[in-house]
């Protein structure tokens, strides 16, 4: 570049020589400077040509958000508005298919959780009632003072405790088929003396009980009554809302699919990986208040059957009669958090936890920022935005730092950041379940170490007989589905 340009020079120096020495001298003086100071690379570019907007892939994370054309919104090229998603990179999400693992039906797991029930009933009997009769001269000669049990207590407790088999035999048990037959005529004749029997006899119990005890103790029997009426009101199905469900099918495209009836382990919501927005919101509003519904499902039941077959029992108790009271409350104690768990795991399934962890994903969470950060670039917050890990916004005066891989919450929504926080590790409710139970299986190893009474021996082994197989089944889908989800962030 530089010869051509000499050789031009002298070229025109010789040519001019015989017109005006000292003017040749002074052209090139003037082109050398022009020459130093010329273009070294490629050819420029032109003035009127228009200056590329910055490259997707220039925004990587935090560090790279200078990069940005416009910290504060759009960017406006001619009419058209350009989002600031554009200019961002937003690292897809990618979900990975987790192992179908065995689950119980909804028939066994009633079936299974009343026959836990009569026997945690019938333990909390033997605490209360039992004797001293290996001594030479007994009191007794049973284990038990079974006298002493009121009968129609006992009726009634397992009514209670059986209302939700009977309503699930009621509700699942159907006939495919012409409903003239006599098979289908049988199953109704079936399903109408169930209910029949189940209501004469919680009538009949409870007219006994009016009779032979005080207004108090009837009083204990009703409370859970009360608490159902404030929780759900004048309704018998505690389910999620189903125009909920309803409404989501519509304008989600089959987003949730409702499997048999409306009992909550068996509806399981499915999840779409949408890029607006406003869809992600609202998918993640309708999996709050299913999660909610089912988590007071939860609470309510473990509570009634705590109550019923802890508590009830004691409140009867003949006041001449001696009770070993500490034993009895930790008895409670073991039924309300066993039941916890059972209910928890049938309600709160693999599958169900594994389309929350997908939503919340996709939801992101924000981190409120007190101070620093002055010179980093800070954007407005916009509802129709991605925004990816590590963006700082502003939103109502205060700023905000993006949390999650992708951030579509609301910053100051509270409850957005809870769903974050549960749902964000897949295995979070999980890894409670199994926490928990492992306490409640060590902690009655130990009672089992230390005491000899021969009742507390034989409450303890049989409750940790019904533990160890829940524990099996929580730490069989821990396993599974840890190994699953570890390719989901091999980091």
């Amino acid at each position: 570049m530089l010869t051509s340009g000499f050789g031009t020079l002298m070229f025109t120096a010789v040519k001019s020589r015989k017109e005006n020495p000292r003017k040749i001298s002074y052209f090139i003086f003037f082109n050398a400077l022009s020459m130093a100071g010329g273009r070294r690379g490629p050819g420029r570019q032109p003035a009127n040509r228009p200056v590329p907007l910055a490259s997707a892939h220039n925004v990587r994370n935090s560090s790279q958000s200078a990069t940005l054309r416009q910290r504060n919104g759009p960017n406006v090229v001619g009419n058209n508005p350009l989002m600031t998603t554009t200019l961002i990179t937003i690292t897809p999400i990618r979900h990975l298919d987790i192992p179908s693992l065995p689950t119980d039906g909804n028939l066994f797991f009633e079936a299974m959780m009343l026959v836990y029930l009569l026997m945690a009933l019938f333990l909390q009997y033997v605490n209360i009632y039992k004797t001293i009769w290996w001594l030479p001269v007994p009191p007794s000669n049973t284990a038990l003072n079974f006298y002493l049990i009121n009968p129609f207590l006992v009726i009634f407790i397992t009514v209670v405790l059986s209302r939700r088999l009977i309503w699930s035999l009621v509700r699942d048990v159907s006939f495919q088929g012409n409903v003239l037959t006599i098979s289908f005529c049988v199953i109704q004749l079936f399903k109408f003396v169930l209910v029949v029997g189940f209501v004469f006899l919680a009538g009949y119990s409870l007219w006994k009980l009016f009779g032979n005890n005080s207004p108090l103790n009837i009083l204990f029997l009703a409370y859970p009554l009360v608490s159902y009426f404030l929780l759900y009101g004048l309704t018998f199905d505690t389910s999620t809302p189903i125009f909920l469900l309803q409404s989501s099918v519509k304008s989600m495209d089959d987003d949730y699919s409702k499997v048999g009836s409306h009992d909550l382990s068996r509806i399981i919501p499915l999840h779409k990986c949408t890029h607006s927005p406003s869809d992600t919101r609202r998918e993640a509003d309708l999996l709050k208040v299913d999660f909610n519904m089912r988590i007071k499902n939860v609470l309510f039941n473990s509570m009634v059957c705590a109550y019923y077959v802890g508590f009830v029992p004691i409140c009867f108790l003949q006041s001449s009669m001696y009770l070993d009271l500490w034993w009895s409350c930790q008895h409670i104690a073991f039924v309300w958090i066993n039941s916890f768990i059972m209910f928890s795991s049938h309600f709160l399934p693999h599958k169900y936890c594994d389309v929350l962890h997908r939503c919340a994903l996709h939801l992101g969470c924000w981190q409120k920022i007190d101070h620093g950060y002055s010179n980093t670039p800070q954007h407005v917050w916009s509802d129709l935005t991605v925004w990816p890990q590590g963006v700082l916004v502003r939103y109502q005066k205060a700023l905000y730092k993006a949390v999650g891989q992708q951030n579509v919450a609301q910053p100051s929504d509270s409850s957005y950041a809870r769903f974050y926080f549960m749902f964000s590790q897949p295995l979070r409710v999980l890894n409670i379940m199994v926490v928990l139970q492992i306490f409640v299986v060590v902690y009655q190893l130990y009672l089992l170490a230390r005491y000899s009474h021969w009742n507390y021996v034989i409450s303890i082994s049989l409750l940790l007989f019904s533990n160890y197989y829940v524990l099996f089944k929580l730490l069989r889908d821990r396993f599974v589905l840890g190994k699953a989800y570890a390719l989901e962030n091999p980091d």
